[in-house]
């Protein structure tokens, strides 16, 4: 499975072979190239897949996204927290109400 972020274009580089942006993500702002979208303008929310902005969209849909992405976020760290149990009793080992496999054979 792929996954596109949204983020914000803060600044746009035009000056090499290829159009760059810096692109904020809630603080993190990272380099992603323009090439496939020429129209895309300062303070614009772009998709970003493996440091290439594919699809812009506006910035109500952008918060929507974000905040989608931070509740998977929250979800993850809280089941990954609720696997690991409490470390406070020791446990004991699982019990099993079934009865030992018979054997083929009675013993001679």
């Amino acid at each position: 499975m792929c996954l596109g972020i949204p983020g914000k274009v803060v600044e746009i580089n035009d000056e090499g072979p290829l159009r760059m942006a810096r692109v904020d993500f809630g603080g993190v702002r990272k380099e992603a190239c323009l090439a496939y979208l020429p129209e895309v303008v300062l303070g614009d929310y772009v998709i970003i897949h493996v440091g290439f902005a594919i699809s812009q969209l506006d910035e109500e849909e952008a918060m929507k996204t974000l905040e989608l992405l931070r509740m998977i976020d929250a979800e993850g760290v809280a089941m990954e927290f609720g696997s690991m149990g409490d470390d406070s009793a020791p446990s004991a080992p699982p019990t099993s109400s079934a009865a030992p496999p018979a054997s083929a054979e009675a013993p001679a």
